[in-house]
């Protein structure tokens, strides 16, 4: 997610009584007595993983008497930006939620601020519970590239990206249901011809820039994303499949397809331009579902997107351990709840990816179809990743330059210039 990302926007929040500690640090942040555990994580609480982690604490304070779970709600953007001023400071967490990828929990197992979980990876069997394409962004090598190396984190979700679609608004205009690309753009064409603008967007945060990739990686293959995302080969953001990303981007921009305005507009803005009932059409992520299932107050559906072998996703989010960690063994036993059957299964039927259910014991039909979807992406490998891994820094750079072509203030060939220029930058020479 980012996400790039990618995540619902929180504010901070106290749970179980516990005592809340800003980022600034309390008073005994610095301290270990064995009886808290600082756990930061930026999950809505209305949102699959917010209600597995809200049962997860339940569960570890009754599994630990006498230890108190001390937790801050984070948003994305927060730990995105502070996570390695944080981590490299006393008041680090014992826990927390960290962006997977190599710009982001890769570059900071390279600097050394989180904690090899290998050994414990083995011990609590997690190496056995993830698939090999779940695997991956847990694994970090001594440059900081994903897929290889050392354990440093563990997801205990998966996610993707789909089409979510207002099923009463599609109705209400008499368009049909889009099965393919085209189908897709007519319907498009047909809201903004009824004054509706068709896609919900958010300029200042991973939603336009995941649209572009979207749109890219659906004239790309295997080898592209391998190029682009762990360096085996050369990324060339002019090929056919990048310059086919930004111009038909820029394109559907000039259609009206996206208001000029979502330049200006994070995450939160355009999920909530869909639970409003405005919007038709949200290409976002699985972390969307469970929110939508309690918000949305019309018929929506979901489907892949259409004419594309390959969409956005991978393992979720890591639970990660800083170096600085107090308490790493109450950490460790809390990633293991989070592993356990009984909380894997109530993500599930929270409009959740589990990693490690039971299949048996999610009952909720849009659940089970969810899940369905990911295991197929899953096993034809169709999970590429976001656009904003490769190199560090780039996640703000692909949110600045996306602004530009929403606004009109460039074109898609500088576009795509100003990418290869920060990727090349950032990438490890080989």
């Amino acid at each position: 997610m980012l996400t790039a990302r990618r995540r619902v926007v929180a504010t901070a929040v106290i749970l179980t009584g516990s005592l809340l500690l800003t980022s600034c640090g309390g008073s005994d942040s610095g301290s270990s007595d064995g009886k808290t555990l600082r756990l930061w994580h930026y999950e809505g609480p209305t949102s699959a993983m917010g209600i597995a982690w809200k049962e997860a604490i339940k569960e570890f304070e009754a599994q630990h008497p006498g230890v108190k779970v001390e937790f801050e709600e984070k948003s994305f953007d927060q730990i995105q930006k502070t996570a390695p001023m944080v981590l490299n400071s006393s008041d680090a967490p014992d826990l927390m939620e960290y962006n997977k990828g190599n710009a982001t929990a890769g570059l900071l197992s390279k600097q050394g601020l989180l904690t090899d979980l290998t050994a414990e990876a083995t011990k609590h069997g997690w190496d056995k519970k993830l698939s090999p394409s779940v695997r991956t962004t847990s694994l970090y090598d001594t440059n900081g590239v994903m897929g290889s190396g050392k354990w440093y984190g563990v997801p205990n979700y998966a996610e993707y990206t789909l089409v979510y679609y207002n099923k009463d608004l599609f109705k209400k205009y008499g368009i049909a249901e889009p099965k393919t690309l085209p189908e897709l753009t007519a319907a498009m064409d047909e809201f903004v011809a009824e004054g509706v603008t068709p896609l919900a967007n958010g300029g200042a945060a991973y939603p336009a820039q995941q649209y572009l990739y979207q749109l890219a990686l659906s004239k790309a293959d295997r080898a592209w994303v391998d190029s682009y995302q762990l360096y085996k080969g050369r990324t060339d953001f002019h090929d056919a499949a990048w310059t086919y990303g930004a111009e038909t981007f820029a394109d559907w921009v000039s259609k009206g397809y996206f208001s000029k305005t979502s330049s200006g507009q994070n995450e939160e803005a355009a999920g909530v331009s869909f639970t409003s009932g405005k919007a038709p059409v949200l290409f976002s992520g699985s972390w969307w579902y469970g929110r939508f299932k309690t918000d949305n107050k019309f018929d929506w559906g979901t489907f892949l997107w259409p004419d594309s072998k390959l969409t956005l996703g991978s393992g979720g989010n890591l639970w990660v351990v800083p170096q600085g960690s107090k308490n790493k063994d109450l950490a460790y036993d809390f990633i293991d709840i989070t592993m356990s059957k009984k909380i894997q299964n109530l993500l599930g039927n929270s409009g959740g990816v589990p990693v490690a259910a039971d299949a048996s014991a999610i009952t909720d039909p849009q659940s089970k179809t969810l899940i369905e979807n990911f295991n197929t992406l899953s096993t034809n490998d169709g999970l590429a990743f976001y656009p904003d891994w490769p190199v560090p820094g780039f996640y703000d750079v692909l949110v600045s330059e996306t602004q530009k072509l929403i606004t009109g203030s460039e074109k898609p060939d500088g576009y795509l210039g100003d990418l290869q220029e920060a990727y090349d930058k950032g990438a490890p020479k080989r």
